[in-house]
């Protein structure tokens, strides 16, 4: 019963991200948009791999995690260093 409820949620949640994505009018609004779409994509992954019973999911979660921390770091070094 519960996944039926939160994959809609999550759903909502990955369109609004992207509306933020290609709405946002600063880079900033755009890292926040990808880190949240980078979330919820795991967020998603989490709730399957509990649901099937699946250990490899969270590996995926964790893999993701660190991916987009590190591009994160990235990008805000490249905006600091703009004038």
């Amino acid at each position: 019963m519960i996944p039926f409820f939160c994959y809609p949620l999550l759903a909502i949640a990955l369109g609004l991200a992207a509306w933020r994505l290609f709405r946002g009018p600063t880079a900033a609004d755009r890292i926040l948009a990808i880190d949240l779409l980078a979330v919820t994509t795991a967020s998603a992954a989490l709730l399957h791999g509990i649901e099937s019973g699946e250990p490899v999911f969270l590996d995926v979660v964790v893999v993701l995690g660190v991916i987009v921390f590190f591009g994160t770091v990235a990008l805000a070094r490249t905006l600091l260093r703009l004038p």
